[in-house]
């Protein structure tokens, strides 16, 4: 079963980033990403914040754009956003099983 909503220090495992930085684009883009707070205070995001959370990892991260470059590329046209992210996270998964297949031999 598949959950529905994430920690922030699930986020960031699976970013690969630290919560803080988590913490950090989350306020950075409340337009996009809108965590829900528990009745700690805490963070919760949901599947599509963490989807937004990864194509704001790929614009800032990868593609080296300033935080006012990926909001834009966000408010445009997302369709080459999100296949970008697609692409990567597939070229991820290829290589962690070839780091598999290389440990077993």
């Amino acid at each position: 079963m598949e959950k529905y909503l994430y920690t922030i220090g699930e986020a960031a495992e699976i970013l690969g980033e630290s919560t803080s930085l988590v913490r950090f684009w989350a306020n950075e883009f409340p337009k996009f990403i809108k965590p829900q707070r528990n009745a700690k205070g805490n963070r919760l995001f949901t599947k599509e914040d963490i989807e937004t959370l990864k194509h704001i990892h790929l614009l800032v991260k990868v593609e080296g754009l300033t935080l006012e470059g990926a909001a834009k590329r966000l408010k445009g046209d997302r369709k080459e956003v999100i296949s970008k992210a697609r692409v990567l996270e597939s070229l991820k998964a290829i290589r962690s099983q070839l780091e598999e297949i290389r440990s077993e031999l």
